[in-house]
């Protein structure tokens, strides 16, 4: 939506007036405005009930749109794929629906006189379009019923071969998408503006050490985000839910970014996925005159500023440039590492068995590589979890300057994963 912003009302009081949002007098006040500043709508930053809607549009007699209405409309220009039109369009219908009153009060005035029980002409046009919305509801419902179970299809072949999942998240216009588009290619639409991507993109991409993993793009967050867009978002905010960690975007440069990232933590803990792994990629230093690197960005001052626990993980990166975004992949596959409990390994696996060397790069990290008569021995590092995997291809591996160690998939030593991870 392009609009020219011509002037701008505030109220403080400890709560929306029930009736009309703002008090009579700062009501008569933006009605007065009207003749000034000849504005053609009012935009509430705020969501108003239907009541109140109603009443402000009769006092004013001109189109007021409130902010759940505003962010809809934007994301009906944004969405791309059907999926998110279906989403989109469920949003602005269950929006709309207790609000189709006061778009007929011309049709019930044409009634005039009747007897007493009889219907008018607008009340029985109300009630056709509230069927009809009803009808349509139902209908996109269904159809996100089945994405949700075609999702869920594809989630089951995606773990017969286990592979961890990266989503980017973080306040809209942070910088996800472009981050996306530099680590892979993705061609993703890129633009300074709010929600320029809606439909999550999700890409396999290799880490440091070579193991694959897949990168999700989900949409952008905003502060108060509306109760419909969530719901009607399930699919696409269930792409977080699965992931083994969470990168959270910041646009360093923003006046408000605090805010932000309270914002995406507060939404992240609604969604129940605040208990996640999270990486902080500090995004846009080129800004902040460091586009060679993160020498001179005091990381320790933007945690404070920015209401990040000093233990957090977080990178400073440029996403454009593609700044220290190879610090960012090694930071992600550390907390990988550590939360799949990763532990060195040594397996030798037959020729015949060539499947399982491609599995072992998929779920771990090879270090060493060799090749004799018995097949292809591979040293290196797995989940724990995956060891059964390998079952009796599993031989031994020398932790730090310990004595060689046996592997099975009972017995493991208790401090292992402190041993392997002595940082952690």
């Amino acid at each position: 939506m392009n609009v020219e912003v011509v002037g701008a009302v505030t109220q403080k009081l400890d709560h929306p007036h029930p009736s009309t949002y703002v008090g009579k007098g700062k009501l008569q006040e933006i009605k007065e405005l009207q003749e000034t500043l000849g504005y053609d709508f009012l935009l509430v930053d705020g969501e108003l009930t239907p009541a109140q809607l109603r009443n402000m549009e009769k006092a004013l007699d001109i189109k007021i749109i409130d902010r759940t209405a505003l962010i809809l409309d934007v994301f009906a220009a944004r969405a791309q794929t059907h999926e998110g039109r279906l989403q989109v369009e469920l949003a602005q219908l269950q929006y709309r629906l207790p609000r189709l009153t006061r778009m007929w009060t011309h049709l019930s005035r044409q009634t005039g006189g009747g007897g007493v029980g009889l219907r008018g002409t607008g009340e029985t046009q109300l009630e056709a379009d509230r069927r009809e919305s009803q009808k349509r509801i139902t209908f996109i419902k269904e159809q996100l019923e089945q994405v949700h179970r075609h999702r869920e299809n594809y989630r089951a072949r995606r773990n017969d071969t286990p592979i961890s999942v990266i989503s980017l998240v973080g306040y809209t216009n942070a910088g996800k998408s472009t981050l996306l588009n530099t680590i892979t290619g993705a061609g993703v639409l890129a633009e300074d503006k709010l929600f320029a991507t809606l439909d999550p993109t999700t890409r396999r991409i290799p880490l440091p050490s070579g193991r694959e993993v897949l990168l999700t793009d989900t949409v952008g967050f905003i502060n108060n985000l509306p109760t419909q867009l969530i719901a009607a978002f399930r699919a696409t905010l269930e792409e977080i839910s699965e992931a083994t960690v969470l990168v959270h975007v910041v646009d360093v440069t923003h006046p408000n970014a605090r805010e932000q990232v309270v914002t995406v933590n507060e939404t992240l803990e609604d969604l129940g996925v605040d208990g996640r792994p999270v990486v902080y990629a500090l995004n846009k230093i080129d800004a902040l005159g460091s586009a060679d690197g993160d020498d001179s960005v005091d990381v320790a001052a933007l945690r404070e500023r920015l209401g990040i626990p000093a233990d957090a993980h977080a990178v400073p990166v440029s996403a454009q440039r593609g700044t220290n975004v190879k610090a960012l992949l090694a930071e992600i596959e550390a907390v990988l590492e550590v939360e799949n409990a990763f532990l060195p390994v040594t397996v030798t696996i037959p020729y015949n068995r060539s499947e399982l060397v491609e599995r072992f790069h998929a779920l771990g990290r090879v270090e060493e590589r060799a090749f004799d008569e018995d097949g292809t021995t591979l040293h290196g590092w797995l989940p724990e979890r995956d060891f059964g995997r390998f079952g009796s291809m599993l031989v031994r591996r020398e932790l730090d300057d310990a004595e060689p160690v046996a592997w099975t998939t009972a017995a493991l030593p208790d401090d292992a994963v402190q041993r392997a991870h002595p940082a952690a």
